[in-house]
């Protein structure tokens, strides 16, 4: 008897789900105000904040690698999606019950780390597998949840307000009705214990030979890489393409992690500079991460795939590099502005999120369709090594008042990262 074969895009509502939930430490600026508050229980520094950011980028990279490329390739995507979503609820309820530093550093750093990094690759290689005559777009819709997610988890907490608009009148989020950070902690670790699991449970990998009614898998070409000619981890790490890709990578993901991480800190300081009230910059930078930057993240993973399909995965990623570049630059000097501080969360985010979708459908273009499941992670390594640097340079530089240089530089990466981009040409497999 034949495999019963499910509807493919019902896969791709899991994978959303999956995501929205994996998205929440993009929500992580939601907490930094209560945990560097003068006034509050934890009197942590926006450098300690950054540190327990940056574990978590850190540990989600190194799980994804080192765990759930080989472990999803050999187990399937189900069991390690609904492993990993455990993990991170885990993780946020232990930081809900030991507080200080340590406790919140284990529990959503590592433990929360871990668990986003083993489920993350599962949505992308099923949907990869499922749709190899959409790479472009069907892996900026498999990842778009996790920039949603940051909207989502940052405005539970502060409520559903957006500049003159507010979708939730009277109600000020979970932290305005006297909900601690522990207490958030504790609701958010349940949900995503139950969330993913739940939404995993569609995750099948498509039978052996399978291919889209209609679809021709297109003929290898001299100078295309269509996805077709597969190569072994091995293979790829000694290919230059790869290190081009992953020094882009790590520009790229250093900018957009960095204002993640530090966009409350950067714009209250720069907004109550310019003169603005404190309650005021709060209003405004919670909704520049909460809509603009979140909305826009979310939104850039489709878009940029979707232009992929018909500029090319390398000019996308050139053409992103360079505007992302630009607008790191821009952002030091109009973030003391409410326009300024929506206009560049917007695009950077946009860009950032775009980069999350165009970095895996080009390592299934360059390296193979059904091997991008165990090979991306390798790539993904450089977002892990960015969330290091590029978090904990905006938070030592936030601490020192010194804001430029943490945008500056990472400005001249990004361009960097197009230039490299400009003169890369597919590999070809001995």
């Amino acid at each position: 008897m034949a495999e019963r074969v499910p509807n493919r895009w019902v896969i791709v509502m899991g994978a959303i789900v999956v995501q929205l939930c994996l998205g929440a430490i993009y929500a992580w600026s939601a907490f930094t105000g209560k945990l560097t508050a003068l006034d509050g229980a934890f009197l942590f520094t926006k450098t300690q904040t950054q540190v327990i950011f940056s574990m978590g980028i850190a540990f989600f990279a190194v799980a994804m690698a080192l765990i759930a490329g080989k472990w999803q390739a050999k187990a399937g995507p189900r069991i390690v999606a609904i492993t990993g979503g455990i993990v991170l609820g885990l993780g946020y309820l232990l930081a809900s019950v030991w507080t200080d530093f340590w406790g919140i550093l284990i529990g959503v750093g590592v433990l929360g780390g871990l668990g986003i990094g083993i489920a993350y690759v599962c949505p992308i290689a099923v949907c990869v597998k499922w749709f190899p005559d959409k790479k472009g777009l069907i892996t900026g819709l498999a990842v778009m949840g996790f920039g949603f997610g940051a909207l989502i988890w940052v405005k539970l907490t502060s409520g559903f307000k957006f500049g003159e608009v507010n979708l939730t009148p009277g109600w000020t989020g979970l932290f305005g009705d006297g909900w601690t950070v522990p207490q958030v902690f504790r609701l958010y670790g349940v949900l995503f214990a139950v969330l993913v699991p739940l939404a995993a449970l569609v995750f099948k990998n498509p039978p052996a030979g399978w291919q889209p009614q209609g679809w021709t898998p297109p003929a290898p070409k001299a100078g295309v890489s269509t996805g077709v000619v597969d190569f072994s981890i091995s293979e790829m790490i000694r290919t230059s393409q790869f290190w081009g890709l992953f020094a882009a990578f790590l520009f790229s993901s250093a900018a957009g992690l960095m204002v993640i991480g530090i966009i409350k800190l950067f714009g209250t300081d720069a907004l109550t500079g310019g003169g603005m009230e404190l309650k005021a910059a709060d209003v405004v930078t919670g909704t520049a991460m909460g809509l603009f930057y979140a909305l826009a993240n979310g939104l850039g993973r489709p878009s940029w795939g979707a232009i992929s399909e018909k500029l090319g995965r390398r000019n996308s990623i050139l053409v992103m590099l360079a505007l992302q570049g630009c607008m790191m630059i821009a952002m030091y000097f109009i973030g003391n502005t409410a326009g300024g501080l929506y206009l560049g969360a917007t695009i950077i985010g946009f860009n950032f999120g775009g980069s999350l979708a165009l970095f895996p459908a080009i390592t299934a273009d360059f390296y193979g369709n059904k091997s991008v499941g165990s090979n991306y992670p390798m790539v993904f390594m450089a977002y892990g090594v960015a969330g290091i640097v590029g978090p904990i340079l905006g938070g030592m530089m936030g601490d020192a008042k010194a804001w430029m240089w943490a945008f500056i530089p990472t400005g001249i990466a990004c361009m960097v990262g197009a230039v490299i981009m400009l003169m890369m040409k597919p590999p070809a497999k001995a």
